[in-house]
């Protein structure tokens, strides 16, 4: 089975031996390319719609793997019940849903020993909730994945160290995988702010606009966070390639 570079990379995430909760899986690609390779014993397949179930429930009997891999419909982790998994995966939702689906499954959450997680949208607020509700991330990483990156991390239970705004948006520096990938995303994302901000600055317009000079205030803020991110990216690199010589 070939699966996206995103699915690839987030199913690397889980750990082996994991008994798998994927919420929202769509198609089934991930349970089942980890089940193929004999990376987890079981898994439970759900989704929302009826329509996205159908199309995982079609691929796992193609597969012959219904005895292994289970579907269910369910809004977020309703219908999982405590101690049927130990990992749950979470992607390609926005960060506010999947905060509402860990709020929503903080019971049964207690019996889960990692998460794996994909927002697609405010980021931050899924690392802030992790935070504050005793998980620690160990995992960052990130793809570029047909144009587009997709940042993504896994969390275990386990007090978590203090967030700076720019951890928080973008994570910290120690725990990524891929640095040379987020250097380049955080170097993008940089150049298209200070894009804006030069528009921005250019444009006549009277200097009470509200709106504006709050765009304004938000992209100052933007850059600075983003270059300071920067900074710490090149200062580990450097550090890393201090040590090896």
């Amino acid at each position: 089975m070939n699966i996206s570079k995103r699915l690839s990379r987030l199913a690397a995430m889980v750990t082996e031996g994991s008994r798998l909760a994927d919420v929202g899986t769509d198609h089934g690609y991930v349970p089942l390319c980890l089940y193929r390779q004999g990376r987890i014993p079981s898994a439970i397949a759900m989704d929302i719609n009826e329509g996205p179930l159908e199309r995982a429930r079609a691929h796992i009997r193609e597969a012959g793997l219904e005895h292994y891999i289970e579907t269910r419909l369910s809004d977020g982790l309703h219908a999982l019940r405590a101690g049927e998994a130990d990992t749950v995966l979470i992607a390609g939702m926005g960060g506010g849903l999947t905060e509402r689906i860990l709020t929503d499954g903080k019971g049964v959450l207690e019996t889960v020993r990692e998460l794996v997680l994909q927002p697609q949208s405010e980021i931050w607020r899924v690392r802030r909730f992790l935070c504050e509700n005793g998980w620690r991330i160990v995992c960052e990483d990130i793809v570029l994945d047909e144009g587009k990156y997709y940042p993504m991390f896994r969390a275990v239970k386990g007090q978590a160290e203090p967030y700076g705004p720019g951890e928080l948006l973008y994570g910290k520096s120690a725990c990524q995988r891929s640095p040379e990938v987020m250097l380049e995303f955080l170097g993008k994302r940089l150049q298209n702010a200070r894009q804006i901000q030069e528009r921005l600055g250019s444009q006549a317009v009277e200097p009470e606009d509200p709106r504006i000079r709050r765009r304004r205030e938000e992209l100052a803020e933007e850059i600075r966070l983003l270059e300071q991110m920067l900074s710490e990216y090149v200062s580990d690199e450097g550090a890393e390639q201090g040590s090896g010589s």
